[in-house]
This record gives C-alpha cells, sequence and structure tokens, in this order.
C-alpha cells in the first residue's frame, strides 16, 4: 500500500514539472497564435500521436466507459484552453494557484478520515500564492483560472473513472482526440491562416512535454492514489509554477507566494503518507472490462 502511495506520487509530481514546463514554453506562442490556437495546437498533435501509438480497441471500452472518455476529452480541452488564457492574463504562478481550487474541492469532499487538515493547509498556501489583498489581479484572468478549475475538478474524478475502467492508455488515447476536436471547433479556424511549418514542429514537441506525458503519468497515477490524495499532492502545482516562472519567464514572487510554497509542499508530504488506494480497489483495475455493445 505505501509502494503505491510513493510510485503514484513520483508520477503525479513528474507530470506537473512537465506541465509547468510545457506551459512556460507556450507562453512564446501567445503573440503569434493566441492561447486558445496555442491550446489548439498542443491538443491536436496530442490527439495524433496518441492515435497513432496507442491505436485504441473498440472492444475496450463498455458503453458507460465510451461515453466517460468522451467527457473527459471534452473536460480536457476546458483545462487547456481556460488555463493558457488565464496564463495569458496572470503570472504563471498565480493562474496555478487559482486552478488548483478544483483539486483541492475534490480532496475536501472525497478526502477520508483524518486527510482533510492537507487541504487546509494547502488552501493557505493558496491564499498566499494569490495575494487577493494585494488588489491588481485580472479579474478576467482569475475568471478563466477559476472556470479551469471546475474543468480540473471533473478530469480528476473522470480520469480515475476512466483508468479504472479501461485497459492501459486506451482511455487517453480516444479522450485526447475529442479533446483536440473540441479545441478545433473553439480556435482551430482563427488559427489555421497563421500556421506555418515552424509553428507545427514547435506544436508537436510541446504536446509531448504537455499534454501526452504528463496526462498519461496522471492517469497511472490516479490509478494508485485516491482522488483525495491526488487533489491534495495537486496542491505542489503552484509552487512548481512558481518556481518556474521565475527562473523561465523572471517572474519574481514576493514574500506571501514564498510562504505559500512552505504550506502547500507541507501538504503534499501529507497527502503523500496518507493517500494509497486500497490493494482490492487496485487489484480490480487490473480485471478485463467486457464489451457490452
Amino acid at each position: 500500500m505505501r509502494s503505491q502511495a510513493r510510485t503514484g506520487t513520483t508520477m503525479a509530481l513528474a507530470s506537473m514539472v512537465l506541465v509547468q514546463l510545457g506551459l512556460a514554453a507556450s507562453v512564446g506562442l501567445l503573440d503569434r497564435i493566441g492561447p486558445e490556437g496555442a491550446a489548439w495546437l498542443r491538443l491536436s498533435w496530442a490527439g495524433v500521436i496518441l492515435l497513432v501509438l496507442v491505436r485504441p480497441r473498440r472492444s475496450s471500452f463498455t458503453r458507460a466507459s465510451l461515453l466517460t472518455t468522451v467527457a473527459l476529452g471534452v473536460v480536457t480541452a476546458g483545462i487547456t484552453i481556460l488555463f493558457m488564457a488565464a496564463v495569458a492574463r496572470l503570472p504563471l504562478g498565480t493562474a496555478s494557484a487559482l486552478e488548483f481550487l478544483g483539486p483541492l474541492g475534490v480532496a475536501v469532499v472525497r478526502g477520508r478520515q483524518g486527510t482533510k487538515v492537507w487541504p487546509a493547509l494547502a488552501a493557505v498556501g493558496v491564499l498566499l500564492l494569490t495575494e487577493p489583498w494585494q488588489g491588481t489581479v485580472d479579474l478576467v484572468g482569475v475568471g478563466y483560472a477559476l472556470a479551469a478549475a471546475v474543468c480540473w475538478a471533473a478530469y480528476i474524478l473522470l480520469t480515475q473513472r476512466v483508468g479504472d475502467g479501461v485497459p492501459g492508455l486506451q482511455g487517453l488515447a480516444v479522450s485526447m482526440p475529442v479533446a483536440a476536436l473540441v479545441a478545433s471547433l473553439v480556435a482551430g479556424p482563427a488559427v489555421f491562416g497563421a500556421l506555418s511549418w515552424e509553428l507545427l514542429a514547435i506544436g508537436l514537441g510541446l504536446a509531448l512535454v504537455l499534454p501526452v506525458v504528463p496526462f498519461a503519468l496522471e492517469m497511472l497515477a490516479l490509478r494508485r492514489l485516491t482522488t483525495a490524495a491526488f487533489g491534495t499532492l495537486m496542491s505542489l502545482e503552484p509552487a512548481f509554477a512558481v518556481v518556474i516562472g521565475l527562473l523561465l519567464l523572471g517572474q519574481v514572487p514576493g514574500w506571501a507566494p514564498l510562504a505559500g510554497i512552505a504550506f502547500v509542499v507541507a501538504a503534499g508530504i501529507g497527502a503523500e503518507r496518507t493517500g494509497a488506494r486500497a490493494p482490492a480497489e487496485a487489484d480490480r483495475r487490473e480485471a478485463p472490462v467486457p464489451a457490452t455493445v
């Protein structure tokens, strides 16, 4: 049980680092194709890559799991587009802290007895990272980040259901093309005319860093951790965002964000120690899923 928690935690941490690196690298695309265009480019390449590599089979899905996977794709598009719009208006650390309210909500609602102290610590960290008392935050950016938070909460719940009900990465290989289709409807027509071979090559590289590898790691992590533990562990993401924003984007945090990092790190450590899924629950995910359609 403890080894399950360690493995799941390692996967989640690696995913968070890649997500923030991918977001920082995507900032350069915002002036060229806009936040929606940058999100569309990454999702489109990710959908193609996963379809080619995984080749999902219809027999791997029940009717219910296929519908859940499609819903996951819609939510994935929402996270990506909304968060890129938030990053275009807010510092990376602030946007990530606001988006974290989604996983924090999952942790509070679904947490087992004794684990609710970690979301409380994380909430203090989010408050310090956001610094609402400054009164200078872009309200439109805040709205985008909060909308992304709602999508992220749904993403956590849906990803665990898909990961438990569909073998391997079959679910991700369906949800990501769905996300690409949704993003194409939202942003594709406005971006097609601005595309070049250079942008397509950049988009391919960014898609591997975010979302292909980190989303695969998150699905595997959610097979080993409870949704409450995973949601609380995501409290580390704003801290990673502050550090990467400082190193790669020159976004210098004040004392409050630094104090917030200490709170969210404490919450993340607590989640790692109390969040392993029960062995029986982990075993059930390995059972074959019969097709009903």
